[in-house]
């Protein structure tokens, strides 16, 4: 969400899939450029709708086995079971002119600090989405009983203010009212009603809720009434306040219901002014609020595959390839303090503390997801495992599963998550998500081929095929993985591998003999056969560190080994136990903020990377420091409860 560092006109979840259809549905070609990608995907004329490449898997149809991405998919699940619906129904029955049956949560939900971003509210979508998420993957009864409740109460709700409409930021309908009159408000309504439409919305289609269905159309219908005076000039201005994914949402309630009238509302929510400049491929991103534009992105590119009007799409691939390619981190993620920044301030900006916002790696791995399944090309694979691994599963405390905000790069600084019961900002919210929809981009499927993204312990049922492919690897422990074909028949069919840009060679072996080897990273490698009960393929792949920097300061880098960005482990000092959860995330910086030695390393990236040795554990190494002291790095993904450095300033070497 927006946070309240920034102007009160600027602030703020792409379905499990692409959109409805692609979430129940269930090569990356040649290694061409990346700058390539805009025009390979399938195209359809103007106001065709248009079908994916390539399907997902139900998440019911894949199993995590054990990994960290099991274990931080459990930790959110104790915190979803710890939290109490109707303390986030609260201010929702206030509004509705009912009694509250509970105390209501603090934070970004009721407390004054926090009272001008009129966010009261977005938790309880997130709540919804996270539930139905872990519902479908678990089929724990208990998610779909609290998703049914939720849906019950919220039609008490409606019920009880004959209204579809369902808010709990104060004098909801009121301030809504204000805005739809093109008056001055404070706070982002529409980016709190899109978490609650989409909270619904998951809870309908994922968790099979018929009750979240009658809701969310209802409170659809009255989105369709409210807006309908608006001419097209002041639909513009009252997007120019911060209104998350409403075009998204829009257009998967069209796809749930083939109601024409959230169709056209959902292009009228597709900013026009943001789309020209994208459309015309002019990056126009510095300065602007960077989580406020993610979701649009991801509207144009649902209203493209709805209307086949290739300006939607044109602006979210290059949307694309400017942010990931031009604009992101090592990591993966993006921004400082919020908002891009001019490339060339690099080395002003990539120091702080309020860097990469965990949202918008949320929301760019969703975007990711869907241009994937239209342009199904490895880049797109090989950003989503750099962002997964150094932006999701490295936001989660893996000992409360509470989730940070920012990920900064400030030398000697440490990760602050939020607590569980008085912060809830929006990171809180898409924490509730990311970590329960893991098995959603591990594997996919066309109609003869099984697609192998992520190297994840994991197993997948392809019902077409009648066929169950079990995948065993340590990875990123060890670059290594294996699969096992189970079906009671034999099976014709393609596994297409990922061969990653950052292993310069792959190998494929089938039942243990040498299939083909690769020296192409950047691409799918396929393997098409008759596939037996109990065959097995193993793919070998190569890792080795390297320094990565922007080009307006190379003389800052950070190192990587494999998709991994390696982080110095800094130790503890001036921390106690606590001390890094937190309640307010505009103090970010502020905290633990007693000065500390950071090592320093000197001289060129190359001989740093060179001189850069194995540790005594799997994917640990030291690096020399000027004091003589060698620094500890580990994957970022796992530094906790400790200070870090990703990035460096180098400086000259003694002999220079």
């Amino acid at each position: 969400m927006t946070s309240p560092c920034c102007p009160p006109a600027s602030r703020r979840t792409f379905l499990t899939t692409v959109g409805v259809g692609g979430l129940l549905a269930g090569s990356l070609g040649a290694a061409s450029p990346v700058h390539a990608m805009s025009r390979q995907a399938q195209a359809a004329p103007g106001g065709a709708a248009t079908r994916p490449r390539l399907q997902p898997f139900d998440l019911a149809d894949v199993t995590l086995l054990e990994s960290p991405f099991l274990h931080a998919q459990r930790r959110t699940e104790a915190y979803l079971m710890a939290l109490e619906p109707d303390r986030m129904l609260h201010n929702f029955r206030v509004n509705a002119g009912l009694k509250p049956k509970a105390a209501v949560y603090g934070g970004w939900e009721s407390e004054p600090t926090w009272a001008e971003i009129n966010c009261h509210g977005h938790t309880l979508g997130h709540y919804l989405s996270g539930c139905a998420l872990a519902w479908r993957s678990t089929k724990n009864a208990e998610y779909k009983r609290r998703i049914d409740y939720i849906a019950d109460e919220l039609a008490a709700c409606q019920d009880a203010a004959d209204s579809g409409l369902v808010c709990a930021f104060p004098d909801g309908p009121r301030l809504l009212a204000a805005h739809l009159r093109g008056e001055k408000i404070t706070g982002v309504p529409w980016y709190t009603l899109h978490k609650v439409y989409a909270g619904l919305r998951d809870g309908a289609v994922l968790a099979d809720s018929a009750k979240c269905r009658a809701v969310l159309l209802r409170f659809a219908d009255w989105a369709v009434v409210a807006t309908r005076p608006l001419d097209d000039a002041a639909f513009e201005t009252m997007l120019e306040t911060e209104h998350g994914g409403m075009s998204e949402v829009l257009v998967d309630l069209h796809d749930m219901t083939g109601n024409a009238d959230y169709l056209r509302l959902a292009e009228r929510f597709a900013q026009k002014a943001v789309l020209a400049p994208l459309v015309r491929e002019r990056d126009h991103l510095d300065g602007m609020h960077a989580n406020t534009q993610l979701p649009k992105i991801i509207g144009y590119q649902r209203v493209w595959e709805a209307t086949g009007k290739p300006e939607y799409r044109d602006a979210s691939e290059f949307f694309w390839r400017t942010v990931a390619l031009t604009r992101s981190f090592a990591t993966g993620g993006h921004g400082e303090n919020e908002h891009f920044f001019a490339m060339a301030d690099f080395r002003d900006k990539v120091f702080s503390a309020k860097g990469s916002e965990t949202c918008c790696q949320h929301n760019m791995l969703k975007l990711t997801r869907a241009l994937f399944l239209h342009d199904p090309q490895a880049a797109y694979a090989d950003y989503y495992e750099r962002t997964l691994y150094n932006g999701i599963l490295a936001s989660q405390d893996p000992d409360s599963g509470m989730a940070t905000y920012f990920q900064g790069a400030r030398p000697g600084y440490m990760k602050l998550y939020h607590t569980p019961e008085d912060s809830f900002w929006c990171c809180t919210g898409t924490g509730m998500e990311n970590h329960v929809k893991y098995r959603d981009s591990i594997y996919f499927r066309d109609d003869d081929a099984l697609y192998v993204n992520l190297f994840v312990p994991s197993s997948v049922r392809w019902t077409d095929k009648d066929a169950v492919v079990t995948q065993e690897t340590r990875f990123p422990d060890a670059p290594v993985t294996q699969l096992r074909w189970a079906s009671r028949r034999p099976t014709a069919a393609t596994l297409k591998l990922r061969h990653p840009h950052w292993s310069e060679q792959a190998v494929v072996l089938v039942n243990g003999a040498e299939m083909m080897r690769s020296s192409v990273p950047g691409r799918y490698l396929d393997v098409a056969r008759m596939w037996r009960d109990g065959d097995r393929v193993e793919l070998r792949l190569t890792m080795a560190v390297a320094a990565e920097s922007a080009p307006a300061a190379p003389d800052i880098v950070a190192f990587t080994y494999g998709p991994l960005v390696l982080a110095g482990a800094l130790g503890r000092a001036g921390l106690t136990p606590g001390s890094d959860v937190i309640i307010n995330e505009r103090k970010y910086g502020e905290y633990n903020n007693t000065p500390i030695d950071v090592p320093v390393l000197a001289g060129e990236p190359e001989a740093l990377v060179a001189a850069i040795r194995p540790g005594a554990r799997p994917l640990e190494f030291t690096v020399p420091s000027s004091s003589g002291e060698p620094v500890r790095l580990i994957p970022y993904h796992r530094i906790a409860h400790e200070r870090y450095a990703t990035y460096w300033q180098l400086a000259p070497s003694a002999r220079a």
